[in-house]
């Protein structure tokens, strides 16, 4: 299991690509390449997948799906248009919620749900 603020080995292209084509073209087993090359065996048996799948282009990295504005909201100085490309996205949820019959007052641990029938819900730690 990871520990907190551990880090993780990036695998280069090259470096997948040689160890897949170990095993598709010189049949090197994935139990001797895990030991070989110390790569656990689910991920390489995922990077044989993605060459079967894909060819050599599935091995090559993507780039990471996620929320674009995430640093636009932590970030402490905010072009003009930032601003309000962020304020655009917050009213776009907020629009959201109101359509889903509830909307939010306050912020961080104060936050609090109210739904279309007037039920007030107090927002947990752990909850989003």
């Amino acid at each position: 299991m990871a520990t907190k603020g551990q880090k993780f080995r990036k695998w280069s292209f090259e470096e997948k690509l040689r160890i897949v084509q170990r095993h598709v073209l010189d049949h090197v087993s994935i139990r001797t390449l895990e030991l070989q090359e110390r790569v656990d065996h689910s991920m390489i048996s995922s990077w044989i997948k993605k060459y079967a799948d894909e060819g050599e282009d599935g091995l090559r990295s993507k780039p990471r799906k996620g929320n674009p504005y995430s640093a636009l909201h932590t970030s402490k100085s905010l072009t003009e248009l930032e601003e309000l490309r962020l304020r655009v996205v917050k009213q776009d949820i907020e629009i959201a919620r109101l359509k889903k019959g509830y909307w939010v007052e306050g912020e961080g641990a104060d936050r609090i749900v109210i739904t279309s029938g007037g039920v007030v819900t107090k927002l947990s730690k752990n909850s989003k």
